[in-house]
This record gives structure tokens, C-alpha cells and sequence, in this order.
């Protein structure tokens, strides 16, 4: 027997988890041709939302998601082709988000890994959101608060018709939220480069690439990049919509 095997930095409590990569166990994805998904999180645990690491191989499909559904994409290693009103490629950094009923498919003609985040849409009168499709690397980064070792890039429009956001968020080293955040916003995020120590309620937990991380609304929270390579993660928040009219977990 070896004792390794029984160890890993997982934890999943009442208001949040920490999902590593020793813990992924793979499972088809309804719909998916030649895929398989690490779902990362899910509304079983309490979350309003999916998220999924999706390994495609030579060529994999993807299904439509499920009625009323959303859904956003981000390419972490190969190449994949969207077929939506045009036909794109997209390599590492590119992303692409769908509202629900925009058909799209993806294929891959070699293997191809994914983020993938789904939720249902919540309409708001007046308002609709749109299709879109763009690379990381071509957003402009902000200053978080005005502090320039930490870079956030929105990757969807800031507006009513759209009930979340998805951004990426980049930490030089020593930098960190400039706060212990409470919000009645939701998060999900991953890692994709660098690390270091996450506060998670009265939890602390060092954190690393291929992490990845659930915190339910009005957690108290806080990240510092510790080490000598910068740090960044992708992650999701929901926005737009009134607090009074979510639907009690």
C-alpha cells in the first residue's frame, strides 16, 4: 500500500471547495463526442453553476447545452474550430461565450483541452445578451483598484443582457486583493499560472496551477501570490441581476 495515495489538498465545506488536480476523475459529457469531463463544480455541492475541465480528443464534437442554458468556453492547450455564424479557430487564450438557444460546435482535430462554464440564464426585461468570441490576450488589462501588479481583464461586455462575467486575473508576485472580499456575488475560478495561499472563510489553503475553486455568496475571501513567478486565474462572478429574485440554495 502507498500511503501517497490517501493524500490531497481537496476540501469541499459547506460554503466553498478546493478542487486539485490529484482528486479529477473523469466521466462522459452528455452530448460530447470523444470528450471526457472533470466536473469541477456543481449545484449538487450548492453551487448556481457547472464547471468543467474538457478533454477533447482527435476528433471530438461538443453537444448543445441543455435547454435555457448558457454557456462560456476557454482554451487551455491545443486547438479547437467553432462552428457558429462563422468559422473560427481558437488556440490557448482563446474563449468564446453562447446564450442559450445560439447553436454552435466545436471540433477538434487534435487533442484539445477546455474550461468550460454553464448556468441557467436568468432573463431580465429589455435586455438580451449576444454571442461572443475573442482572445485573452486582446483585452486590455486594468488595474484592480488602481494597483498595477494586479491586472484584471473583463472578457464580457459589462451590461444588463448578460448575468454573469468572466475575467481573468493576474497577480505579480507579493501582490494581493487588497481586502478580505464579502459579497452576495458567487465565484468559480481555475488557475493557470503560478500560485499561493487562498483564504477561504477561516480557511487558508496554498493554492496552484490546475486549482480550482468554488466560494458561495457572501464568503469571506482573500489571495496573495506568494513565490517568485506571477500568479493568474480565470473566474466567473454573477452580476446584473436583483439579489431579492435568486432562488434560495
Amino acid at each position: 500500500m502507498k500511503i501517497d495515495t490517501a493524500l490531497s489538498r481537496t476540501r469541499v465545506a459547506r460554503d466553498h471547495a478546493l478542487i486539485t488536480p490529484e482528486s479529477h476523475v473523469p466521466a462522459p459529457l452528455v452530448g460530447w463526442e470523444k470528450s471526457q469531463a472533470i466536473t469541477l463544480i456543481a449545484p449538487v455541492m450548492g453551487a448556481g453553476f457547472t464547471q468543467h475541465l474538457v478533454t477533447m480528443e482527435a476528433g471530438a464534437a461538443s453537444g448543445a447545452p441543455s435547454e435555457g442554458v448558457e454557456r462560456f468556453l476557454f482554451v487551455l492547450e491545443g486547438e479547437v474550430t467553432l462552428e457558429a455564424d462563422a468559422t473560427t479557430t481558437l488556440a490557448p487564450g482563446g474563449y468564446a461565450f453562447f446564450p442559450p438557444g445560439a447553436e454552435h460546435v466545436l471540433r477538434a482535430a487534435a487533442p484539445a483541452r477546455l474550461f468550460l462554464l454553464e448556468k441557467v440564464y436568468r432573463p431580465l426585461d429589455g435586455h438580451a445578451p449576444k454571442v461572443v468570441i475573442g482572445r485573452e490576450q486582446d483585452v486590455e488589462g486594468q488595474p484592480f483598484l488602481g494597483d498595477p501588479d494586479a491586472i484584471l481583464r473583463p472578457l464580457l461586455p459589462d451590461e444588463p443582457g448578460f448575468d454573469l462575467a468572466m475575467n481573468s486575473f493576474a497577480f505579480q508576485p507579493g501582490a494581493s486583493l487588497p481586502m478580505v472580499e464579502s459579497h452576495v456575488m458567487e465565484h468559480g475560478l481555475i488557475f493557470l499560472e503560478g500560485g499561493g495561499v487562498y483564504r477561504l472563510g477561516e480557511s487558508w489553503y496554498p493554492v496552484t496551477a490546475g486549482d480550482a475553486i468554488w466560494m458561495a455568496p457572501y464568503l469571506p475571501q482573500w489571495f496573495g501570490c506568494i513565490g517568485k513567478t506571477p500568479a493568474k486565474y480565470l473566474y466567473y462572478k454573477d452580476v446584473w441581476r436583483d439579489p431579492a429574485t435568486e432562488p434560495r440554495r
